[in-house]
């Protein structure tokens, strides 16, 4: 018997497995991918509870896929190589942006380009991608409103290129009213910065979430920074879904941010 080359054996399961994996992908219904990324409230968010229920419920057959990388308490150069660059253009002094910065990796962006490559193994055609945001309260808090927009604007146009997706679509979560009584506040201007953003990008939706908020505190309702359990994690879910759908299908997502 003659013996195998395993450099053609090699060959031919390479080439099996990438006719199998083309197969799949010409046979499977539309994938529609979100990525939930943000601090605090986005990671206090089950995505199976209230998200991935309405998303079910509103694509139907076609099929919805997510990835989250989340965690409490993150300014976003977590997710931003160019933070520096841009906080220091825009007037934070050293001194702030160390406080801001505090020594931390850029360690929240790279997990989402190694969690897409692994979804595309097994869902290589997306029919679209959506990225949910819901940070900013650590920015605010933190004093580099000055530096947000262009940083969220960036973080944007970074994943729209890593992901060879220009027609991802955006979902802002609007941070909640905890300061609005402060028109001087990190909070009023994050949130007025994140809705200039939704309204200057074609693809943009955004969530309002200052009814989530409430709670009574000495017999005074007050707004705090994370959201009542389980309801307003859920419902947050939901408008999530609710505006990701309308932007997938080219429809008119919600003006108010509560769809």
């Amino acid at each position: 018997m003659k013996p195998t080359n395993p450099m053609k054996t090699l060959a031919l399961l390479t080439l099996i497995l990438t006719a199998s994996v083309s197969a799949k992908a010409e046979t499977e219904p539309p994938v529609h991918l979100f990525i939930l990324s943000g601090q605090s409230n986005m990671q206090g968010m089950d995505p199976e509870t209230g998200f991935m229920t309405e998303a079910t419920n509103l694509f139907g057959d076609e099929k919805v896929v997510y990835i989250k990388v989340a965690k409490g308490g993150q300014p976003i150069c977590r997710w931003l190589e160019e933070w520096e660059t841009i906080a220091t253009e825009a007037g934070l002094d050293e001194n702030h942006r160390k406080r801001i910065h505090k020594g931390g990796e850029v360690e929240f962006y790279q997990p989402i380009l190694d969690q897409y490559e692994e979804l595309l193994k097994q869902h290589p055609k997306l029919a679209s991608v959506t990225f949910c945001w819901m940070q900013g309260e650590r920015d605010a808090n933190g004093g580099a409103q000055a530096a947000y927009k262009k940083s969220l604007q960036q973080l944007i146009a970074n994943l729209r290129r890593d992901l060879d997706r220009p027609d991802m679509n955006i979902v802002i979560g609007r941070i909640g009213d905890y300061k609005i009584d402060d028109p001087e506040s990190g909070c009023v201007a994050v949130r007025k910065i994140q809705r200039e953003i939704v309204d200057e990008d074609a693809h943009g939706a955004w969530v309002d979430v200052d009814d989530l908020n409430d709670r009574e505190v000495d017999g005074k309702i007050v707004s705090a920074v994370h959201y009542n359990r389980p309801e307003g994690y859920v419902i947050l879910g939901e408008r999530f879904a609710r505006q990701g759908y309308a932007l997938v299908k080219g429809e008119e997502p919600a003006e108010d941010g509560r769809p």
